[in-house]
């Protein structure tokens, strides 16, 4: 019941020539490994792994392996294909991973029935934790309260990423699953009201560039001091709001560009975002590390 909990990184794959950078990809994991962060997904959204083929799946897998250490690895294994997904969760639990995120199936948009028979057809396989993951606004299909609640009292159920949006959703599912799986947020800007109606952390893209006030913020509220939480909510507002003017993962790619530690590489169909964007994200980079600058000054 302790794995989904703190923040986790949604990881980027970075891209070099059309080819996954592999020193890249371990150096970003390397970084984070020691920078608070409990854990990483990778080959989710922000991965872009629907651009990826089976191998380099795997490959990503391997490298976020190695370079993680002892921080756990919890690769994205969803698809509309219950069949599949479940051949993708038995492959990383035989690779090392710690656990797997099963996204909602998209397109197909089942029923909430339906949603409660993929899930325990796949946990029903699973020899990993499973993070379950609802993101209606990319899949057309959303998770109800009493669905997540059927579906956490299977034992390899033991997470949700939640990123409807929806607080009165998001705390209805807390309140209903209490004690029997941890609910993280799926939304960066909305951490701390999520922690409020009682989340237990992150997955996270703007971590990819302030990993620390994240990880302190959810410290900070769960040790008590709302207000040092609440300040750092306010210290990386501007930020998250910037990274994701233009659909994810461009924007981050994008800054960790600027920052000097991949190359500003999408696959199609994603492309790099507008000039103007990338100003903003100039901005915004620089203003946020000069608040820490005089913060800790």
């Amino acid at each position: 019941m302790t794995l989904f909990q703190g923040l986790w990184v949604a990881l980027v794959t970075p891209f070099k020539d059309g080819n996954i950078d592999e020193p890249a990809l371990q150096g970003l994991v390397e970084d984070f490994s020691v920078r608070g962060v409990r854990g990483f997904i990778p080959l989710g959204t922000t991965g872009e792994s629907s651009t990826l083929t089976t191998e380099e799946r795997r490959r990503v897998l391997k490298l976020c392996l190695e370079a993680a250490g002892d921080v756990s690895v919890v690769p994205g294994c969803g698809t509309n294909n219950t069949a599949q997904t479940i051949e993708r969760v038995k492959e990383a639990a035989a690779m090392g991973a710690t656990g797997a995120m099963v996204i909602t199936p998209y397109y197909t948009k089942p029923t909430q029935e339906g949603l409660i028979a993929h899930f325990h057809a796949i946990a029903n396989s699973a020899d990993l934790p499973l993070m379950m993951y609802n993101v209606p606004g990319r899949t057309g299909v959303n998770m109800l309260p009493e669905t997540v609640e059927k579906l956490a009292a299977h034992p390899n159920i033991d997470g949700l990423k939640e990123a409807s949006g929806n607080l009165e959703q998001i705390g209805e599912i807390c309140r209903r699953v209490a004690g029997q799986m941890n609910v993280l947020s799926g939304d960066d800007g909305l951490t701390l009201p999520i922690l409020s109606v009682g989340g237990e952390g992150l997955v996270s893209v703007a971590a990819h560039i302030a990993p620390e006030p994240f990880a302190e913020m959810i410290d900070c509220y769960w040790k008590d001091n709302p207000q040092r939480a609440l300040d750092l909510h306010r210290r990386v507002m501007p930020l998250c709001k910037a990274l994701f003017l233009e659909t994810s993962p461009a924007p981050v790619k994008c800054a960790l560009w600027i920052e000097g530690k991949i190359q500003n590489e999408l696959r199609l169909p994603l492309v790099p975002v507008r000039p103007e964007t990338r100003e903003k994200l100039m901005i915004a980079i620089q203003n946020y590390y000069l608040e820490v600058k005089d913060a800790d000054a």
